[in-house]
């Protein structure tokens, strides 16, 4: 049985192209402009924030963020997930940080609290929370231990728009929040990202690093006059405080932003939808369901064998790519993040066997396409078909 089933649907509607269209019937300016602005805004209202920065993508989102984390607090270590998107490690050794790893909690996917707390020291700057497929990785406990040490939570929501704690966003309880617009994301303005905080300070400074380190993008006007005094040899417009990046994006995003965002919360509904759905059938003797999906808004169907079996694997994998179904083994990023070779030399060879949770996630663990258009009868077919795996 075919059952044709693409990890994602196009989410750039009939809708979004022609609000493009029309727009560009104008000849308007195309750089970053008045929609860019005005989809910062919105965004900003929907997540409950007060300032979003809008950039090309999701990693750019995380470049800057640490950039600026660097700028203001210095570098030591950032304690970071090992499943995960490749941005978010990478862009802590980027800017000089030494990356602490901690394994995974089975139940959600996102770093274990234990875990965490463990490898706090007094050099650690941060702690990076890659909220995994939509499920959310917070408690209470650990919002308040971080507190109490004051130590600031970073959080990664670019698989997880939507996904809520305690009736809040994630993303609205860090000093910097990092989401994704790309293709297979909730909602998408092709590539893209954003990077939120309720921070005035760190919203200054993510806007002057997101063009060229350019002190004119400030918008505190105390700031600026503070740089302008400090340089007086330099034209006002063309102080670059930091030797920072330019990684802004553009109006077609700003246009495409502000249509999707409209219908984000109708979409994200059905996939909430889809996923109960899809855990109330697959056979929960063969894979895990008891995930802690309260608030979760997942992207993707989280399938994790229960068992450490690659026969029934390679009988599972088979089954998928004879049915038409894509699928991405490893979960996030392909699994467990030791085992790539950027981090060669920079983690000991055998790091990786050291975290039992996320190896099992990268051997046997799997996310299928979840997305508003999926009809219900794929879902019940692909069900069918991995309960008849024996």
């Amino acid at each position: 049985m075919k059952i044709n089933l693409p990890l994602i649907d196009n989410n750039i509607t009939r809708n979004d192209i022609d609000t493009l269209i029309e727009f560009l019937k104008g000849m308007p300016r195309l750089t970053q402009s008045a929609n860019v602005k005005a989809f910062e805004e919105e965004w900003s209202a929907w997540l409950g924030v007060k300032y979003s920065v809008f950039v090309n993508s999701g990693a750019s989102a995380n470049l800057i963020t640490i950039a600026s984390l660097k700028y203001l607090y210095g570098t030591g270590e950032i304690i970071v997930p090992t499943l995960t998107w490749v941005s978010d490690i990478a862009s802590v050794i980027q800017n000089g940080f030494t990356p602490v790893f901690v394994d995974i909690d089975p139940k959600h996917l996102c770093m274990s609290e234990q875990e965490i707390l463990k490898k706090i020291t007094p050099r650690t700057k941060a702690v990076f929370m890659t909220y995994v497929q939509g499920f959310n990785g917070l408690s209470q406990s650990l919002l308040d231990e971080l507190e109490k040490r004051n130590i600031p939570l970073i959080e990664d929501v670019c698989e997880s728009h939507g996904a809520e704690f305690k009736g809040r966003k994630l993303g609205s309880f860090g000093l910097v929040s990092n989401f994704s617009y790309y293709f297979a994301h909730h909602m998408s303005t092709i590539e893209g990202g954003m990077v939120c905080t309720n921070d005035r300070k760190i919203y200054e400074i993510i806007r002057m690093m997101r063009s060229h380190g350019m002190v004119r993008e400030a918008t505190d006007q105390d700031l600026k006059d503070k740089f302008i005094k400090e340089n007086p040899g330099l034209s006002p417009d063309f102080i670059f405080f930091n030797a920072a990046y330019n990684v802004r994006n553009t109006e077609i995003g700003g246009v495409l932003g502000r249509s999707q965002l409209k219908n984000l919360d109708r979409c994200n509904a059905a996939r909430k939808k889809n996923f109960a759905l899809f855990l109330s059938l697959i056979d929960k003797e063969k894979y895990r369901t008891d995930f802690d999906a309260e608030g979760s808004c997942n992207y993707a169907f989280a399938l994790v064998i229960k068992k450490a079996d690659t026969a029934f694997r390679d009988r599972l994998e088979a089954a998928l790519k004879e049915a038409n179904v894509e699928f991405r083994r490893g979960s996030s990023g392909g699994g467990n993040q030791l085992r790539q070779p950027y981090l060669k030399g920079i983690v000991p060879v055998d790091e990786y066997s050291r975290y039992p949770e996320v190896e099992h996630i990268h051997a046997f663990g799997y996310y299928i396409g979840n997305y508003p258009s999926l009809e219900e009868q794929k879902i019940r077919d692909l069900c069918t078909l991995l309960n008849s795996i024996k």
